[in-house]
Formats: structure tokens, C-alpha cells, sequence
């Protein structure tokens, strides 16, 4: 989860709640993998509804007072949202390199029935 990493942005900056709860809403309605726990998801929703007056973000148009009192989010994603999600995983936890793992080549070709392809009678 991402709770502390919001966090402090948002602490910096109260105009980051806006961002950050429409990723958390797009990862928890649309991908169904939520970014932030439950509770700091009500608590971003709670915080932009007590500062609604002091927030000045650009897509805090996308948001209502009454989705935030219910605690959910079904509007219109702005299109930068999808984006900044993913950089947001990539930025925070990036992917390791997957070690692929080399299979030995089978022995035995003919498998059930029993003999090797190429057992020649030895």
C-alpha cells in the first residue's frame, strides 16, 4: 500500500489529496487493486471535504462534496489518472527483473508411451 507515501506529499501540499484520490478510486473501482487502505482512503476523502474551500487543484472539478460524504467515486476519470497511477507503482515499487529459469530439455520424447524416441536398442 501507498498510505505513507501520500502521506507526507499530502502533508507538504493539501492540493495533492485531489490527485491522489482519484488514482486511489481509479485502482480500487477500475483495476480492482487498491493503492491505500481503507481507512486512509475515507481519511483522503474526509480531509479534501474539511479543506474543500482551501484546495485549488485543477481536477478538483471532477470531485462532489456528496461522492466524497459517501465515500466513493464514480464520476469521469480525468485522462492523465490511468497514467499517473502506473508511473505512481513503477516510481514506488519498481518491478524487479523476473530471473528466468532455463527447463532442462525433456530425456525421454515419447513420455507415456514409454520409450525414448531415439533408443535404437542400446
Amino acid at each position: 500500500m501507498f498510505d505513507e507515501h501520500a502521506r507526507q506529499l499530502i502533508d507538504a501540499n493539501i492540493n495533492m489529496t485531489v490527485p491522489y484520490y482519484l488514482m486511489a478510486s481509479y485502482a480500487y473501482y477500475v483495476e480492482d487493486d487498491p493503492i491505500f487502505t481503507d481507512g486512509f482512503y475515507d481519511g483522503l476523502a474526509k480531509q479534501i471535504l474539511d479543506n474543500w474551500d482551501t484546495i485549488t487543484h485543477w481536477h478538483k472539478e471532477h470531485l462532489s462534496k456528496d461522492a466524497l460524504e459517501a465515500g466513493s467515486f464514480l464520476g469521469e476519470y480525468p485522462s492523465i489518472v490511468q497514467g499517473a497511477l502506473k508511473s505512481l507503482r513503477a516510481s514506488v515499487n519498481p518491478c524487479k527483473p523476473q530471473k528466468q529459469v532455463k527447463k532442462p530439455a525433456p530425456t525421454d520424447t515419447m513420455g507415456a508411451f514409454g520409450t525414448a524416441l531415439f533408443d535404437w536398442g542400446k
